[in-house]
Formats: C-alpha cells, structure tokens, sequence
C-alpha cells in the first residue's frame, strides 16, 4: 500500500486519518490490533471518495461503527478502516413520524431523540450498544422488537462509489441478516418509520427494557453483545448452560457466569483467546445437544 499516496489524498479532500490505530479502543470487546490506515469521514462526499481511492489502488476497505458486534483479529487489519463514529452521526426529524440519521449515530442516541419527539416502535433498541448502521446491516433485535418493523429505507454507497437506497423487501431483512450482509455496499444512513405515542409509557417502557438488559446481562464486562445466533427449535444461551459452560475460561475470554449466550472478556483476552473458547463451545454443545450454535458476532481481520 501507498501510504504516502494515501496521506496526500485524504489531506487534499480534508479527510481525518490516523496510522496504526488501536482498534481495541474501537470494539465492545475491547479486543483487536491496529488498523493500517483508520480514516473518519464526515459526509458522504468522503465516503464516496475513499471508497473510489481504495478501488483503483486496489486497498482492502473495511467499514466500522462502533465495533459492538464484531471480534477483530490480534494482528490488526491491513489497508483502510473506514469509521463512521460521532463526525458522521447527525439525527433530524423529517417529517412529525420519520427520523433520518446517519450511520454512525448510536441507537441509544436515536432512541432518545425519538422519545424526545414523542414518537414510539424503538423502544426494543434501547440498550443495545450499537450503530445505526451496524443495527441495519445486521437487522439488529431484542425483546420482541426488529429494524425490519421501523425501518423505512436505508442509503448506501456502493462498491464502485455510487449512491443508492434500498427501500421495502429490498433490504431483504430476516434473522440477523439484510442485503447488506452481502458486504457489497457501505451504509451511511437510514430513516425510520413510528408512531406517536405518550412520552412518560415511552420512557417507562425504555426504562423496563434498559433494567432487563442489566438484571439478566453481564453488562459490567467487555463483550460483543450475544454471541451466538438462535438455533431453529432452541436457545444457544439455554444449550451453553445445559452443557455446564458458564464460567468457562480460556486466558482471559470467559463464558459469562450471569448469561451463557455472552463471551466476556474478563481482563486481557486476545482475539484468538475467544476463537478457541467458540470452537470449544460449538463442539460441546454440538456432541451434548445435537445443535450447531453460529457465532453471531462478525470476524474481521486474519
């Protein structure tokens, strides 16, 4: 990779970089090496020029959010991360029912401005740690509640740095997946459909869903949210427990005591840590139980 020639480029467009950046400072597990190139775009202008820059130079680019859902390798990624952080997270009413934000808003912002607003449908997103855009790209759920039910188109640029939408059953949404799982496009907002509502049972109901997520998840440690997908016909939690795996170590990845769905990293785990204690997990859960539990959580890097 040309660095020198990637330097000159972002300079010109005044797009904000950093070299060699920590990405364990970028991830809900706090695990991860140092992306080659971290650039930070502020519109979609940026996006669309980085996303041209790294095709005709032919360097990988990966997009991140706020990193809450994916295991990012020890050794780092090369190439260019694109991160859609606090400068690409602008959130606006645009009509008395929608909300627009852009991809790099957190969903708990989005659900407060939307309780600010008097508007109810995203009170299940409360709580959970992510992006917009990473709540998009994996349709992203919890307690009875999906994007797919609010969500009402969703921008991209694509590949070869055109602008486009999916709206309706193009977004192909289903369990954890939407045609953005393909990775073919770079999300950079979506806008939301709701409902008026009463601000207190808003609040009330944010409230009830928020103490749930405390009272029953080991949100006091590190980790990439759930772990593993739900099984047809079963729970991945509910078969982890079964086999007696809680509280299950390998160095400092741990299967959290509080919640058997949940990795947690309890001081010092290494990405290749929590790889060993999944395929450990798999495999037992596998002979012990006859289900095949898939990690939820994305790998990025080697």
């Amino acid at each position: 990779m040309d660095k020198e020639a990637f330097y000159k480029f972002a300079d010109e467009h005044k797009i904000k970089y950093l070299e060699h950046e920590d990405l364990s400072k970028h991830t809900s597990f706090k695990i991860g090496g140092p992306a080659e190139i971290f650039v930070k775009p502020g519109n979609t202008e940026q996006v669309s020029l980085i996303i041209d820059f790294c095709r005709e130079n032919k360097i990988p680019l990966l997009p991140l959010g706020k990193g809450s859902n994916v295991l990012v390798s020890d050794k780092g990624i090369d190439g260019v991360v694109m991160y859609f952080g606090s400068d690409f997270g602008k959130i606006e009413l645009i009509d008395e029912n929608t909300i627009y934000c852009e991809a790099g808003a957190g969903l708990a912002a989005l659900c407060n401005f939307a309780l600010e607003h008097e508007l109810t449908g995203l009170e299940f997103a409360y709580g959970i740690p992510g992006s917009v855009g990473g709540a998009v790209f994996m349709n992203a759920g919890a307690y009875g509640g999906e994007i797919k039910d609010v969500i009402l188109y969703a921008d991209h640029i694509d590949k070869n740095g055109k602008a486009g939408k999916f709206t309706g059953e193009e977004l192909d949404m289903s369990y954890r997946h939407s045609a953005y799982s393909k990775k073919e496009y770079f999300i950079t907002g979506a806008a939301f459909k709701l409902q008026k509502g009463d601000k207190a049972e808003i609040k009330a109901k944010m409230d009830d869903l928020l103490g749930r997520r405390f009272d029953k998840q080991p949100m006091d440690k590190p980790s990439a949210g759930s772990t593993f997908k739900r099984p047809e016909g079963a729970f991945a939690s509910a078969l982890i427990d079964q086999c007696g795996l809680k509280g299950y170590r390998i160095g400092g990845a741990e299967v959290s005591t509080k919640h058997a769905g949940f990795v947690v990293n309890v001081g010092g785990a290494s990405c290749s840590d929590v790889l060993k204690l999944i395929k450990d997990i798999q495999e037992k859960v596998k002979n012990e139980t006859g289900f095949f539990i898939e990690p939820e959580v994305e790998i990025l890097g080697e």
